[in-house]
C-alpha cells in the first residue's frame, strides 16, 4: 500500500506537491492553530535534515571532484566568481538606489538584543573570512564552516589525485553518489516540510508584525524583484546572448521556492546540485560553486544592509552625499560576501554598513532587531535571490563557453527530467 502511495506521488511533478503543502500549511495556521505544533516537526525535520546532510555532501562531492578531475584546466572558478561578485555589487547600486527613492522612517525605540553580535568593521570580516579558510576540518563539517569545508575538501582532494590509488578513488566516488541519494529522499520530504514551515510562521508571526513597515518591506521586495528579473537576466544575456528568461525562470522556480521557505542558502545547497546536475552542468565546477555561492554570491544581503543603512541614515537625518552612496555600495559587497548562509545572516553585518554613517553599535542593532521583525518575508525573499542565483550564473558561465565554441542551444537552458 505505502509502495502505490509512494509511486504515485513520484508521478506528480515535486513543485506541484510543494503548491499544496503550501495551501494545506496556510490553511492550518489560519482555520486550526492548534495542528501547528505537531505540523511543525516536519518544517524542523526537514531543515535540520537539510542542514546535516550539507556539510557531508559538500566535502564528499568537492573532494571526489577533485580526485577524478583531469588537469585541463576548463573548470577554472574564476569567471563564476567575477558574476558572483559584479551581480552582488549591482545588487547593492539597486538597493541604495531604491532607498534614495522612496526613503523609509525606522521606528528605533525597538529594544536591542543584547545576545546578538556583529562584526566591527570589514577587517573584522576578512579576519573572520581567512580564519574560516585555515579552521580544523572536523570542526567545520560540524559548524557548517562551508569556507572551510571546500579548503579541507579541495586539498584531501588534490592530494589523493596524485597519491590516491584507482581503488581509493573508486570508493570516494561511491561514498559521494551514496550521499546523493540520500539527498534525494530529503528532498522528497519537501512538501510536507514546507506544510510545516508555512504553519508555523503564518500562525506564529501573521502579517500584523509587518504592517508597520510596510513600506520598508516593499522597498527591500522590490529591489530583490528588480534584480531576479532585470539586473540578473541583462547579466546572463550579456554573457551567453540569447533569451535569458528560460534559464531565470528555470532558476527560480527550482531553487527560489525551496529557499524562500527554508531560508537559508546553506540549506538549499543540496536542492542547487541536484538542479545544476539536470542542467548538465559539469560536477567539477559546479561541486565547488554550488557551495561557494552560499557563502559569497549574496546578492539579497547587499540590498538588505544598504537599503537598512540608509532607511537609519534617514531616520536620523542624517544626509548622505554621492560619493558616501557609493562607499555603501563597496561596504554592502565585501559585507555580503561576508554574511553567514543562515536565516539573517547578512542582518548581523548591518551595522558595519551602519559605521560609515557613524551611527552607533546601539542604534544599529536596533536596525539590526528591526530586520527581525520583518525577516518572515524580508529574509525569506533575499534568500531566494541568493540561492537561485548561485545555479544562474554557474550556468551562464559554462553556457558562455559552449556560446562561444558554438555547441549552446535554447534546450540547454531548461533542466533535463
Amino acid at each position: 500500500m505505502i509502495h502505490l502511495i509512494i509511486k504515485s506521488l513520484n508521478k506528480i511533478a515535486l513543485i506541484k506537491q510543494i503548491a499544496v503543502g503550501l495551501v494545506i500549511g496556510i490553511i492550518i495556521a489560519i482555520y486550526a492553530p492548534s495542528v501547528i505544533p505537531f505540523v511543525k516537526l516536519f518544517g524542523d525535520l526537514f531543515i535540520k535534515a537539510l542542514k546535516g546532510i550539507a556539510p557531508i555532501l559538500v566535502f564528499f562531492l568537492v573532494m571526489n571532484a577533485m580526485a577524478q578531475k583531469k588537469s585541463d584546466g576548463s573548470d577554472s572558478m574564476k569567471p563564476i566568481v567575477m558574476l558572483y561578485v559584479v551581480s552582488t555589487f549591482f545588487a547593492s547600486l539597486v538597493g541604495v538606489t531604491m532607498a534614495f527613492l522612496f526613503p523609509s522612517t525606522l521606528h528605533l525605540q525597538v529594544a536591542a538584543d543584547t545576545k546578538l553580535s556583529a562584526p566591527s568593521g570589514i577587517i573584522d570580516i576578512l579576519h573572520n573570512v581567512i580564519m574560516s579558510i585555515v579552521d580544523n576540518p572536523v570542526n567545520a563539517l560540524l559548524n557548517a564552516n562551508y569556507i572551510g569545508i571546500l579548503t579541507w575538501a579541495i586539498i584531501l582532494g588534490l592530494a589523493l589525485r596524485s597519491y590516491g590509488t584507482g581503488a581509493t578513488k573508486s570508493v570516494i566516488n561511491d561514498l559521494a553518489q551514496a550521499i546523493s541519494k540520500i539527498v534525494t529522499w530529503i528532498i522528497h520530504f519537501a512538501p510536507l516540510g514546507i506544510m510545516g514551515l508555512v504553519a508555523d510562521s503564518v500562525g506564529t508571526a501573521g502579517i500584523e508584525a509587518l504592517l508597520s513597515y510596510i513600506q520598508l518591506l516593499g522597498v527591500l521586495i522590490g529591489a530583490y524583484l528588480i534584480v531576479a528579473l532585470i539586473i540578473n537576466p541583462a547579466i546572463v544575456y550579456y554573457h551567453i546572448r540569447c533569451n535569458p528568461y528560460p534559464l531565470v525562470w528555470t532558476t527560480i522556480k527550482e531553487s527560489g521556492v525551496y529557499a524562500f521557505f527554508t531560508r537559508s542558502s546553506a540549506a538549499n545547497i543540496p536542492v542547487n546540485l541536484s538542479l545544476c546536475k539536470r542542467l548538465g552542468l559539469t560536477p567539477d565546477r559546479f561541486t565547488i560553486s554550488i557551495p561557494l555561492g552560499a557563502t559569497i554570491n549574496m546578492a539579497g544581503a547587499a540590498i538588505t544592509i544598504s537599503v537598512l543603512a540608509l532607511s537609519a541614515a534617514h531616520t536620523l537625518g542624517i544626509e548622505v552625499d554621492l560619493p558616501t552612496a557609493l562607499l555603501l555600495c563597496l561596504i554592502s559587497t565585501v559585507g555580503a560576501c561576508g554574511a553567514s548562509g543562515v536565516a539573517g545572516g547578512s542582518l548581523l553585518i548591518t551595522p558595519v554598513a551602519c559605521a560609515s554613517f557613524g551611527i552607533g553599535n546601539d542604534i544599529a542593532m536596533q536596525v539590526v532587531g528591526i530586520g527581525f521583525i520583518i525577516s518572515v518575508l524580508e529574509d525569506s525573499s533575499e534568500t531566494a535571490l541568493n540561492s537561485s542565483s548561485d545555479v544562474l550564473f554557474t550556468a551562464t558561465a559554462e553556457f558562455a563557453e559552449r556560446r562561444k565554441a558554438g555547441t549552446l542551444s535554447s534546450a540547454d537552458l531548461t533542466p533535463h527530467a
